[in-house]
């Protein structure tokens, strides 16, 4: 049940982000269910390989290229939910660090 809830409040904090940045649209609050889900399994598959694979070079730049990676498992969500779309790897990184903050206090207030 505890996981329903965690999807739940990313899906609130990608529709919330949405309406504040203008580089990211989500058509309606279903379309940021599916983000949360879809960014969700990516993130728990995807991403830790591709950490593993870029740890030198995240090591020599100091942790920056996870924003990068960031941006593009966004993107690539992005191309994969119909009804979610951001306009370039720029909105893609600020729209991971406003997701993240939004959530944080989503799941502050939950407790």
């Amino acid at each position: 049940m505890g996981w329903i809830i965690r999807i739940m409040i990313s899906a609130l904090a990608i529709f919330i982000t949405s309406r504040i940045l203008t580089g990211v649209r989500v058509d309606n609050f279903i379309t940021a269910l599916v983000v949360a889900i879809v960014l969700g399994v990516i993130n728990t598959f995807i991403k830790p390989l591709i950490l593993l694979l870029t740890l030198p070079l995240n090591i020599i730049s100091l942790g920056l290229l996870t924003f990068i990676i960031n941006g593009l498992l966004i993107l690539l969500t992005a191309s994969f939910v119909k009804g979610f779309s951001v306009d370039n790897i720029w909105w893609a990184i600020l729209f991971s660090l406003v997701v993240s903050v939004v959530s944080s206090v989503l799941h502050g207030l939950t407790k």
